[in-house]
């Protein structure tokens, strides 16, 4: 097993808990086997064996320099993009008729969950070019089809998303980014911008770099419904079919303090009046165009964030099984030698609690994946309620394993000591690289208004409701058919109705009260809905490995789930107890909060 993540884990979660089998019965997936499955979990392995984990430390050391308007990588991703693009890591579940492969998300998120433990900074050049494709290759014209997809596809390209404006942030309704149409068609358009916190918008791993850029047409109704979505290249052809700039000029390179190996740059549009870009799909409608990638990467987030956790645990895990210090606790003899510091209860609780968040999370975005696989493959009458609940989970599979990860990390230098703070063991990095995650592709108080304030009332509530027939359904088996599971289905039980009670009366103050006393504490309603779908992916996975353990009981894979399981109801689940009294509790201290009495 590598040290950075569990391949038996994710052979656990293909074939055990989703059964990535099943949608063999879909016409979209039957061409796929089970070899093939696993011939691709396996390559997978061995290039971020080969390609990532080798340049982990190094690509953090040597960060990327801004030189001469442009920005330098370290010279493993041109050959890292070269390798994913050659080896159909970029287009593995894009469509065949781009050179994708039509795999499972379901698969390749676990492909993309080893990248990130190996190297989260390398693994997201080829991410956000995929990315890029999917989108053109779903509202683009065949043109920007031909000309951009393969070179996306094939790593010779690097794709971005171009949304942040350093005045607007997260409130896209007030992007000033202006396009004007030079045709008389309308799809070609000069372009004049700036953007900020662009992963990956400028480097010299490829040849050329193509932005995915909001922006607003001259005369557009203001808000989010004037916005459009523009395909941008650093460099263009010309009419004589000359590559030439397309006066998009780098102007600076933030400096992080962790997933320092991807640069995030700043970049100005049409200063010269020479910038292109082209139109994708319809005009006022590129928000809902971007809401694809901006989905895609959001679960993306989650994975990276656990995928990080997964190999903090796992050197945590490896120091406490190898660190001597101290004794059994009341044993006083100092001539008996020293107990490695797994044996104390307290390290094992934070070991536990790792491995609950990393392992937890993991479900939960696979989950998700395996939604996305039936939305895309099941019939036509089916796929509306796969979408649905996809769409309530989001918000909840990016923003637990972001905020948690940052919990299970801490726990990982915790158990290192004096020696987790310093640079000689990895874990001090994966803390400052999971820090990120709670803020792309939105903070986490974006999300918590994205759920509670869109999601959770979508509908009439019909996710909400598809999502608790769900884990009702987890529940259900523990009591009736995994018995030894049903005290645990009956604890998750007596959450989730609790969860279903605030969630009604939460929807009714919205009704009442104006919508900022509604959505005060919806971050605290995330964090309890969090608490919630994670018990009950432990509790989908315990009903899983109990099954196993009644033929063989003394399975150690197993038995570790169980235990986990048991970790998880007892310390994390009633943690719910404290959410539920504050978001009963009609004291509205944050709003009644002003200037005077935050000093």
């Amino acid at each position: 097993m590598s040290k950075y993540f569990s391949r038996r884990n994710l052979d656990f979660f293909l074939y055990e808990v989703f059964d990535i089998m099943s949608l063999s019965k879909f016409d979209y997936f039957k061409k796929h086997k089970k070899d093939t499955y696993n011939l691709i979990v396996d390559s997978a392995v061995q290039l971020a064996d080969k390609e990532l984990r080798p340049f982990f430390v190094e690509m953090d050391r040597k960060e990327p320099k801004y030189e001469g308007g442009h920005v330098k990588v370290h010279p493993q991703i041109r050959k890292l993009m070269k390798e994913f693009g050659e080896g159909g890591w970029i287009s593995a579940d894009g469509s065949e008729e781009f050179g994708g492969q039509e795999l499972p998300l379901t698969l390749t998120s676990c492909a993309q969950f080893v990248f990130g433990a190996a190297n989260y900074s390398a693994s997201v050049f080829p991410f956000l070019s995929a990315g890029a494709a999917r989108l053109i290759e779903k509202f683009g014209t065949d043109k920007l089809k031909d000309e951009y997809i393969p070179k996306l596809y094939n790593g010779e390209w690097q794709g971005t998303m171009a949304m942040t404006e350093a005045h607007a942030g997260s409130s896209l309704a007030d992007i000033t980014s202006s396009a004007e149409a030079i045709d008389e068609e309308g799809t070609v358009f000069s372009i004049k911008g700036q953007k900020i916190f662009i992963s990956a918008g400028d480097h010299d791993g490829v040849d050329n770099v193509v932005h995915l850029m909001l922006a607003r047409i001259k005369g557009a109704p203001e808000g989010t419904k004037g916005i459009s979505l523009f395909v941008v290249p650093q460099k263009r052809y010309d009419e004589k079919e000359k590559e030439v700039n397309n006066d998009v000029v780098t102007s600076g390179l933030f400096h992080k303090m962790g997933y320092k190996g991807a640069p995030i740059v700043q970049l100005d549009f049409g200063g010269s009046n020479g910038c292109i870009g082209f139109l994708v799909g319809e005009p006022n409608k590129g928000l809902s165009y971007m809401f694809q990638m901006m989905n895609e990467a959001r679960i993306a987030v989650g994975l990276s964030a656990a995928s990080i956790a997964s190999a903090a645990y796992y050197a945590s895990l490896e120091y406490a099984n190898e660190r001597p210090q101290g004794r059994p606790v009341g044993n006083k003899d100092i001539s008996l030698p020293q107990s490695m510091i797994i044996e104390h209860a307290d390290v094992k609780r934070m070991l536990l609690f790792q491995k609950a968040i990393v392992e937890g999370s993991q479900s939960l975005l696979l989950q998700c994946a395996y939604y996305a696989d039936m939305a895309k493959a099941e019939k036509e009458e089916s796929k509306e309620i796969f979408k649905l609940v996809l769409e309530l989970l989001t918000p909840v599979a990016k923003s637990f394993p972001s905020e948690m990860g940052i919990l299970s990390t801490s726990a990982a230098i915790q158990i290192f000591g004096g020696a987790g703070y310093c640079q000689d063991f990895p874990v001090e990095q994966y803390f400052r690289e999971m820090r990120i995650h709670t803020i792309h592709e939105g903070t986490t108080g974006i999300h918590a208004l994205d759920l509670l304030g869109r999601k959770i009332i979508m509908g009439g509530g019909i996710a909400f409701r598809a999502f608790t027939e769900e884990v009702s359904k987890t529940i259900k088996k523990s009591k009736l058919e995994i018995t030894a599971m049903a005290k645990y289905g009956g604890q998750l039980d007596d959450v989730l109705f609790r969860l279903q009670n605030i969630t009604m009366k939460l929807s009714t103050k919205a009704m009442n009260d104006k919508k900022e006393v509604f959505l005060a504490d919806a971050t605290v309603y995330l964090e309890l809905f969090g608490i919630v779908a994670i018990g009950w992916q432990w509790l989908l996975q315990a009903n899983t490995a109990q099954k196993v353990l009644e033929a063989n009981p003394d399975d150690k894979f197993y038995l570790s789930k169980i235990h986990t399981m048991r970790y998880y109801f007892e310390y994390e689940l009633p943690k719910s107890e404290g959410l539920i009294t504050k978001l009963n509790n009609s004291d509205c201290v944050t709003l009644e909060a002003d200037k005077s009495t935050i000093i």
